[in-house]
């Protein structure tokens, strides 16, 4: 019998206040138990890491179930099947799944849908050709829907999602104001994603500066930030204009009193009423009829040239609890992934 490998893994220590911190994260090995019928045994091969995660370190009630203490971190995973009881899959698959932090793992097969590598690199799965180009998509096409001739401004427009915004946009007709943090990402999103205009949020005259890139105000926000950003963008909102809200990454680390300490309710809402504003939170497995559209559509773009990605890749699991604390600070340069092997 051959012998079995033994995996790593990164489960959480203790529940983060705050800001999460190496002390939030504990490395531990086991040796994999023998596979079952019906069940594949697979070696994670890379690893995503995304902004939602640091909610399911928490015990608050949300979309989606906390991840326990002493449990292994979640997270999404490209991965190799190494051994196989079930019929659908061979050694050698390379599937999607969402394993976690970990360096092997089993499954039942379910949940699992094999890549090709052949039709694209198999890191794209966990970006632009996984959840967070969809993402990108569902909110664009559901909530934001921009039409020919408008103005859409997306924060974090260097990141996975907000990159795939702004080009997606641009197919569609829109003229894309992106906002990103340094001179580096801001010109890299205007040279290489094709927006219009990009605006430095941490620059002294930034509310200036985004009205001037505006001069039309904003039909459509995709929101993934919060903060200051936000305080900026909502003045400009135009009637009528319509808000995805994706992410929130500013106040991920706030403890609750800090975030309720300043109502600005009353001043949001009547926004909302006075100028007709739709603002609407979503999930993207809500639209998840609409992948099959989705991979169609992005994989032509992609292969015409008018939807490019870039990815910050991260050798070993090992560095995983560091990467993810960095991308909670804006250190992440394009989507973030872990590799774990080869």
């Amino acid at each position: 019998m051959a012998t079995q490998p033994v995996t790593t893994r990164i489960v959480l220590a203790s529940r983060p206040t705050g800001k999460p911190v190496a002390a939030n994260f504990r490395l531990e090995q086991e040796t994999v138990r023998d596979i079952g019928e019906g069940e594949v045994l697979l070696q994670i091969l890379y690893l995503s890491l995304d902004p939602y995660m640091r909610g399911r370190m928490d015990d608050a009630k949300s979309y989606a179930k906390s991840v326990e203490i002493d449990g292994v971190m979640e997270g999404g995973t490209v991965a190799r099947v190494v051994g196989s009881r079930n019929a659908a899959f061979k050694p050698g698959d390379i599937v999607l799944s969402h394993s976690g932090w970990q360096s092997y793992a089993i499954s039942d097969g379910s949940a699992l849908r094999k890549l090709d590598p052949d039709a694209a690199p198999i890191t794209t799965a966990l970006g632009i050709l996984g959840m967070t180009g969809f993402t990108a998509y569902a909110g664009l096409r559901n909530i934001g829907k921009p039409k020919a001739g408008e103005t859409l401004v997306v924060a974090a427009a260097s990141g996975a999602v907000g990159s795939a915004v702004g080009q997606i946009a641009r197919i569609f007709g829109a003229r894309v104001v992106g906002i990103a943090g340094g001179a580096e990402k801001c010109d890299y999103a205007s040279r290489e994603f094709g927006f219009d205009a990009v605006i430095d949020h941490r620059s002294s005259d930034f509310a200036s500066r985004l009205e001037a890139a505006c001069p039309n105000g904003i039909d459509v926000y995709f929101e993934n930030v919060g903060g200051h950003v936000w305080n900026a963008v909502f003045p400009l909102l135009n009637d009528f204009a319509r808000v995805p809200v994706c992410g929130l990454i500013a106040h991920y680390n706030e403890e609750p009193s800090i975030s309720e300490g300043h109502n600005q309710l009353p001043t949001v809402m009547r926004g909302i009423l006075r100028r007709s504003l739709t603002i609407r939170g979503f999930i993207q497995r809500e639209f998840v009829d609409q992948r099959p559209d989705f991979y169609r559509e992005a994989a032509q773009w992609i292969a015409e040239g008018r939807l490019k990605y870039r990815e910050d890749i991260v050798d070993g699991l090992e560095n995983a609890p560091e990467a993810f604390m960095g991308l909670l600070e804006g250190k992440n340069f394009g989507k973030l992934i872990v590799r774990i092997a080869q």
